[in-house]
């Protein structure tokens, strides 16, 4: 699943420098797209997106590959790319949700259009996975639109989440269930693992 080791180091490393600066502010966020929108192609769309960050402030301090998976929820749209972003946080979390979901609509997510549904094609989904640490609303059982929920109340079984997760930080630990991303990333069973593929 991984391709160049010593990339993969180099972001391990960048994580772990990163992880004693920013403290209770180490925000990590999920990145996906499987259609074109405004910014471009998929790929395009998350460079953009990095590039968005960093305008608003978020200063991406290390990012994953991309990796090639398989859509959540079946039907007939293309694979996603997906990377997980290490970065640190400058607003509150609300208003970190807000900033978000406005990059979302500016790379041509529409929530509620023909293809914006919950498990629908999008150009830009941008999911907080964990901020510093903290516990908001935990674990979202019956999850209210537009409402945070800390640490993010699906990462945890995802392997698009997973596989990029435990590339940057395979020691980062879950806020709730305490298990590092490679602990969790075996949980998950081989096929599901594997479904995940480094894109060029």
């Amino acid at each position: 699943m991984i391709k160049n080791t010593s990339n993969v180091y180099l972001h391990r490393l960048k994580f772990s420098q990163s992880a004693r600066c920013c403290g209770s502010n180490r925000l990590i966020l999920g990145l996906g797209a499987n259609i074109a929108g405004n910014w471009g192609s998929p790929k395009e769309t998350l460079l953009q997106a990095l590039t968005a960050l960093r305008q608003q402030g978020l200063v991406p301090l290390t990012h994953s590959e991309f990796f090639r998976t398989k859509p959540v929820g079946g039907g007939r749209q293309p694979d996603y790319l997906n990377a997980v972003v290490l970065t640190q946080a400058r607003l509150a979390p609300a208003a970190l949700l807000r900033l978000v979901k406005g990059l979302e609509r500016k790379a041509g997510r529409r929530p509620g259009r023909p293809f914006g549904g919950p498990w629908g094609p999008r150009p830009l989904d941008i999911d907080i996975l964990d901020y510093g640490g903290r516990r908001l609303g935990w674990p979202g059982r019956h999850r209210v639109r537009g409402r945070l929920v800390l640490p993010h109340p699906e990462a945890h079984r995802r392997a698009f989440v997973l596989v990029p997760l435990a590339q940057l930080a395979p020691a980062w630990r879950h806020p709730v269930l305490g298990a590092t991303a490679r602990t969790l990333l075996g949980r998950l069973g081989w096929k599901r693992r594997h479904q995940v593929i480094a894109s060029p």
